[in-house]
């Protein structure tokens, strides 16, 4: 009866309850060693919202991958806000520097399709977009444009090339 389970949950709190408990239950997994050990991988991410796989075998033992919470929880993170905006063209909700985009963009790059640090902030810029956060105090739906155009090529400079 091996199998796997995924589920959202927030970093560093996860608890018995929903949606651990009920997809746990029917499992041979001790449920509470499970719990302790996604808080144990999670706490960096404290609250956000974090995807999580947990394997388990018939014999009880189970393994679990952390993944990296989505782009969109990452950006509230690094700048401090709750929600998006409801209008993100017309209504801005906060602002984030190059730096702040960059550091997003390294922390999600291995699950994103980009494969450098440049397109990923390009990923970044589009859900920043689509929250209502403007870059450099400059409408996030031009950063694609900006940074095709060189301008925060000294920014976004892979390490690896440099």
């Amino acid at each position: 009866m091996a199998g796997t389970i995924e589920v959202l949950v927030p970093g560093g709190q996860a608890n018995p309850g929903p949606p651990l408990g009920p997809e746990l239950g029917p499992t041979p997994v001790d449920v509470q060693a499970v719990v302790s050990e996604i808080n144990d991988q999670t706490a960096a991410f404290d609250g956000m919202e974090v995807p999580v796989t947990v394997e388990y075998d018939d014999d009880g033992s189970f393994s679990i991958e952390v993944g990296v919470p989505p782009t969109a929880e990452l950006i509230k993170d690094e700048v401090g806000f709750e929600t998006g905006s409801g209008e993100p063209q017309n209504d801005f909700v906060a602002d984030m520097s190059v730096e702040q985009v960059k550091k997003v963009a390294e922390q999600k790059l291995s699950d994103l399709l980009a494969y450098d640090v440049k397109a990923a902030a390009k990923e970044v810029g589009g859900t920043c977009a689509s929250l209502g956060v403007t870059i450099d105090g400059e409408d996030a739906r031009t950063f694609d444009d900006r940074v095709d155009a060189g301008e925060y090529d000294d920014v976004l400079a892979d390490e690896a090339a440099a």
